[in-house]
């Protein structure tokens, strides 16, 4: 094993024993066996120390979803991904704080992948007419709402201890972006439909 791999695995077993999301590089450098010098000189700073943790952190999880099958319904996949993405923050609370922590100056690319991934899926909601907004804005929506409730569950347990919480914020996002898929109706109901803005208009 390398000095690189050394360090972040003692990085990553002192985060996830830590009763916070941080560890000091003098408890990695000891754990790892090397100098501060070897860890400046790989990772730069603490903050490049952690979000490689992050990144390392999150690597089999978005494995799975970089080899996820896309289903024949896509907001379908946007809510198992909305699922999958709580299961991971409540299994790995130390990591996914630091994930999202604003002392972490060096943006991890496991979110950046990560909301690239949720764009994607949303594009093809969106090419099947399942969006009410652009896939951009969309993605932002969902995620900050996914984010902020497993952030929540994880910092305030005791407030957020409805363990149907997520999946009811889950379905109010998803309902406020999307609309039903289309089916085909009969054309009286179409006609009728036409005719009730036209009479409240007229009215």
């Amino acid at each position: 094993m390398d000095a690189r791999e050394k360090i972040l695995e003692a990085a990553a077993d002192l985060l996830a024993k830590a009763s916070g999301a941080d560890v000091s590089t003098r408890a990695v450098c000891e754990a790892a066996g090397v100098g501060a010098p070897m860890l400046y000189r790989l990772f730069g700073d603490k903050a490049g120390l952690l979000a490689a943790v992050v990144d390392r952190g999150f690597e089999a999880y978005l494995a799975s979803k970089r080899a996820a099958r896309p289903s024949d319904d896509p907001v379908a996949d946007v809510r198992s991904g909305w699922d999958n993405h709580m299961r991971f923050a409540l299994e790995h609370p130390n990591h996914y704080r630091l994930m999202y922590s604003p002392e972490l100056t060096v943006p991890p690319a496991a979110a950046q992948e990560a909301h690239a991934l949720l764009h994607g899926i949303l594009e093809r909601c969106a090419a099947a007419g399942r969006l009410t907004v652009p896939p951009a804005l969309a993605t932002q929506m969902i995620m900050s709402a996914n984010v902020g409730a497993a952030l929540s569950m994880l910092t305030r347990p005791e407030q957020y201890a409805d363990p149907q919480f997520s999946e009811r914020l889950r379905d109010a996002v998803l309902d406020s972006v999307t609309r039903p898929a289309a089916t085909d109706e009969p054309a009286e109901r179409d006609d009728q439909d036409r005719a009730v803005p036209v009479a409240a208009a007229t009215l």
